[in-house]
């Protein structure tokens, strides 16, 4: 066998490294856009992916028909700020340091689109921002109008061509108060769903059309800025997560620990990656900033309270946590109430069960809530439509949210259920102390009257 001398050797290096470098290496997989359409105070099923049919919302419709529809998702708290800067910040309200409404987020607390910032992304606000000044996480912050989605298609349109993108894209719809006409054609009273806790008349069917239209003129801007996603080119690589905030502004829904308030609508299309289905995995919305960071290739913070998703989305049927947990929190009036819920079960510890459970001011002031109070006093209001009325109110409350899907019977007394209860009696108190949460010394009090929700 003939020998190469050192010479030879050192030819063939060079050859062999030549040859490599010349080759076609792998690419790097290429980082997805991210968009999160975030409506305030929509319900989670008031669209037609959830079963309402009656409410105009194609658009949502299709994303729906395009991805992924999670059965189960839930928010933090059912209240606008705390909600918004948990989410964006990965953590629980009470972790935040904006646990109450209008609070503003300290500039100590990570946002999650910083993050995005440091793996190269171009971030951007455009609507409603509502968690206090303004964050360098955010190259671009575009401002709210009547419907808070006026530029959205701008904020789109004047991204920087060479990055990825995260566009957090935040209504006002259908956040109250509302006026007529807002849509080319409105909803008939007689068209709307009305959930079994409000009464059906023409006061809350009036107010519930009105609602629906605002979810409508919504919906049209989303349809908007999937036509411009696909005229740029970048729809495949886009991935869209539609949700809420908190629930529908209705007595027994915003502010509220029951899935008329904290469940949300959560709809994931990213035609590159996921195929259209459902799943039924638990997820929370502080779940969001680890997925992203996680598909990003960004650094997941130690401060993320919440659990990625990403499994979930490669599997529907798989489970990334055994259960959610949410709080309620000062929102015009006082209040400290926990709850976690898993697949069976929901169960909400509430501190003040002296207070009546008043849906927040604006809602007190509508037509619904004020029609109530009339029917309150005169005794017309059945057992399931008394819940915002009653004191003192039970310190438990446990229910069977699969054959008690609006929370309606409280099963903590019922001898029955004794071992449930106490199996969600010991996950909340586990997570409170996971969390470091507890009962302020001192809570704050009223803002509001709670019968009319005059300012104190």
């Amino acid at each position: 066998m003939k020998r190469l001398n050192a010479g030879s050797i050192f030819f063939v290096i060079i050859v062999l490294t030549v040859f490599s470098c010349g080759r076609p290496q792998p690419e790097d997989p290429k980082q997805p856009n991210f968009i999160v359409f975030i409506a305030d105070d929509a319900a989670w099923n008031d669209c037609g992916p959830y079963g309402n049919h009656k409410i105009k919302t194609p658009n949502i419709n299709l994303l729906a028909e395009e991805g992924v529809v999670f059965n189960n998702a839930f928010l933090t708290t059912s209240s606008c700020s705390p909600s918004r800067c948990s989410i964006l910040t990965g953590r629980y309200p009470h972790s935040t340091g904006a646990p109450e409404l209008h609070m503003q987020l300290p500039a100590s607390q990570l946002l999650f689109a910083g993050e995005l910032q440091k793996a190269g992304y171009f971030t951007a606000v455009a609507g409603k921002y509502h968690i206090g000044p303004k964050r360098a996480e955010f190259d671009t912050i575009y401002g709210g109008a009547p419907s808070g989605c006026e530029y959205w298609v701008e904020a789109l349109q004047n991204r920087p061509k060479d990055k990825p993108f995260f566009l957090w894209l935040a209504a006002i719809d259908p956040h109250r108060s509302y006026r007529p006409g807002i849509i080319p054609e409105p909803h008939r009273p007689e068209d709307v769903i009305v959930p079994p806790y409000l009464p059906d008349n023409d006061s809350t069917r009036k107010d519930l059309a009105l609602y629906y239209d605002e979810i409508s003129r919504m919906d049209s801007y989303i349809g908007q800025v999937m036509y411009e996603l696909k005229n740029q080119g970048v729809d495949e690589n886009t991935l869209i997560i539609y949700m809420t905030d908190n629930g529908r502004p209705f007595p027994r829904c915003k502010t509220r620990l029951y899935d008329s308030g904290i469940k949300t609508p959560f709809i994931v299309r990213w035609p590159e990656k996921i195929k259209k289905g459902t799943t039924n995995a638990l997820v929370s919305s502080i779940d969001i900033a680890p997925t992203f960071c996680e598909l990003a290739g960004a650094g997941t913070s130690e401060t993320f309270q919440g659990v990625s998703f990403v499994p979930v989305l490669e599997d529907y049927s798989k489970e990334t946590r055994e259960y959610i947990a949410s709080e309620h929190n000062w929102h015009d009036y006082q209040a400290h109430e926990r709850a976690v819920r898993n697949h069976q079960y929901l169960y909400i510890r509430n501190a003040f069960p002296h207070l009546n459970a008043s849906p927040p001011a604006d809602a007190v002031r509508s037509i619904t809530y004020q029609e109530m109070v009339n029917r309150y006093n005169e005794g017309q209001l059945n057992e399931n439509q008394l819940d915002c009325f009653v004191t003192p109110r039970p310190s438990e409350e446990l229910y069977d949210v699969v054959n008690d899907p609006h929370q309606l019977h409280n099963l903590a007394g019922n001898p029955d259920y004794e071992g449930a209860l106490n199996d969600m009696r010991k996950l909340l108190d586990n997570w409170m102390a996971e969390s470091g949460d507890e009962v302020p010394e001192n809570p704050t009090p009223d803002k509001f009257d709670r019968w009319t929700g005059n300012k104190l």
